[in-house]
Order: C-alpha cells, then structure tokens, then sequence
C-alpha cells in the first residue's frame, strides 16, 4: 500500500492510508514504532492515495497529496492563535516538495474529534435511529443537511489500519483519555470548527463536519496535528447552493463514495472486498472538486491546474 521512497537522510517508519512517514536516517529502534518515538523531528508526506469506507483505493487522484498539504498549511496559519500545531519547516527533499512537511512527533490521544455543524452522513444515520448523535440529543424533526445550532462534538476512537472508526458518546471520550483533557479535545474542537466555517463560508464554502487529530508536544502542551479541514477530513458545500433537506452540492471525497455505492461500481459495501478500481472519469472530477475546494478556500491558484 505504501509508496515508500528513497530519500537521501531519511528512513521510512510508516504507512497510513495516506501519509508516508519517515525519521532521520540512523533513528535507533528496530522497527518503526521504535523509531517514531526515539526521531525529534519527523518527515510527513500525504500521498495521492485515497480511502473510502476504511479501504485504501487502487486508483491514486493525482495532485491530491499536495492539494491536503498545501490547505492543511493554510489552515494550520489560520488557526495557530486558537491552538499551536505540530509543522516545523518544510526543507523537504525535492523528490516530495509540495506534498510533505517536516513535523515534530506528538504523543497523540486515540480519538478522532469531530465537529458537526450540520446533521448529515452517519450522524443522520444516528439522528433517525434513536433522535441523536453520539450522546447528544438533538431537536426533533430535523432533515438531512440542516445545520446544527450550536454545532456538536461527536469524537470517535481511532482504529487500526483495516478497522472501523467508531463513533463514541462524550462520556465514553472520558473513559479513554480522562475527564479535563476530554474537556480541553471537546472545547478546541469547537473553537476551531466555528473560526474555520466563519472563514470558509465568506469563501463560498460551507463546512458541514470536519475532524481534527491532536498530541501532546514535548513540553505537554496540546498540538493540532496530522491534516486539518481538507477534502479528507471534512465535507465541504457549496454554499450557494446549499438546500437543507436534500443532498448537497461537495468539494470532498463524497463523489468517490457516491460511485462505490451506486449501480455502475458493482461493488457491495457489505461484502468485505476491496472496492473496484476507479473510472478515469471519477477520478478527474474528483481531482477537480479537491483543487476547487483550495483554490476558493486559500483565494490562490493551485499550481497544478
């Protein structure tokens, strides 16, 4: 699944399903566990891998990799007085500029920490369940896309490589990572979500749901880390054309899923096989909604285009 390099100074440690990871060449530790937490400083590179329900694709989305990093910088600017993150430069080898970042290594909390602002997608599949989303009941009579006021922290504990997240309630968050520091997740999350729609709504984008990733730094302090607010990690609107009660027009990776589970993919989510390769069509119009979503996002061109 990786698409390990060779890149002079640095050792690959590991792979997600999208990000590559690497330490400095000669970091002590027999395995890559061992050397992610001996390295001081670490080598991030997204990929032009692509992941729908838990399963890596076979067809990569071209520019993707430098589409997140570059709006996860962007973001990381936009939001470094809320929270600090975990970027320290971007001298990368040349072979992955533009599609990596040189980060310090956090101690990071098993949850995912999800914003919602507007119901949709599995916290629809919840709300029509039993009336809530993850613990939080919410008014009755809500549609799919209505927006959610005040938005809702619903976390999710991170699973392994191959695995389901899984959507937990608040207190559950508790019994995982302590009380104060579930309070501190829940109320970053929060701050961040509301400073980043309020941006992204004056750029025509609404953002329906996002998740953040955060670590301890080396002095304890709590980081922003992994990606943040890109195609990946969030659904994002179109704003004028937004239409509660109905499906909405996106800038994410719902195109992707939308194909794997309608008529002319034949794959069946339930089935436990890998999704079938991507049409070259699927593809382009996916890495044309990822480079519109930084382009009206950011206000710049991406350079790829």
């Amino acid at each position: 699944m990786s698409d390990s390099l060779d890149l002079p100074g640095w050792t690959h440690a590991y792979s997600g399903k999208v990000r590559d990871i690497y330490v400095p060449a000669g970091t002590p530790g027999p395995d890559g566990g061992a050397q992610l937490a001996q390295a001081e400083r670490m080598l991030m590179v997204a990929s032009d891998r692509i992941s729908a329900f838990d399963f890596v694709l076979s067809t990569p989305i071209p520019d993707k990799g430098a589409i997140l990093t570059g709006l996860s910088l962007w973001w990381f600017d936009q939001l470094a007085d809320v929270v600090g993150n975990h970027v320290l430069d971007l001298d990368v080898p040349q072979a992955v500029a533009g599609r990596a970042m040189i980060c310090r290594p956090l101690d990071m909390f098993p949850l995912e920490c999800v914003a919602r602002g507007y119901l949709t997608g599995s916290g629809l599949v919840d709300y029509r369940r039993n009336g809530s989303v993850c613990g939080v009941r919410l008014p009755a009579g809500l549609a799919d896309a209505d927006r959610l006021e005040p938005a809702i922290f619903t976390p999710a504990t991170k699973a392994q490589l191959g695995d389901h997240d899984e959507n937990i309630s608040f207190e559950k968050a508790t019994d995982v990572v302590g009380r104060a520091d579930a309070e501190e997740l829940r109320d970053l999350t929060l701050r961040l979500y509301t400073r980043a729609e309020e941006i992204a709504r004056e750029r025509g984008i609404i953002v329906a749901d996002t998740k953040f990733e955060f670590g301890r730094g080396p002095q304890g302090q709590i980081l922003l880390g992994d990606e943040v607010l890109t195609p990946d990690s969030s659904r994002f609107w179109d704003a004028a054309a937004y239409r509660p009660g109905e499906s909405q027009a996106s800038f994410d990776k719902q195109f992707v899923r939308d194909w794997l589970t309608g008529p002319d993919s034949g794959w069946d989510r339930e089935s436990g096989e890998q999704p079938p390769a991507l049409p070259a069509e699927v593809v382009e119009r996916t890495r044309e909604r990822y480079a519109s979503a930084f382009e009206r996002i950011t206000g710049a061109a991406f350079p790829g285009a």
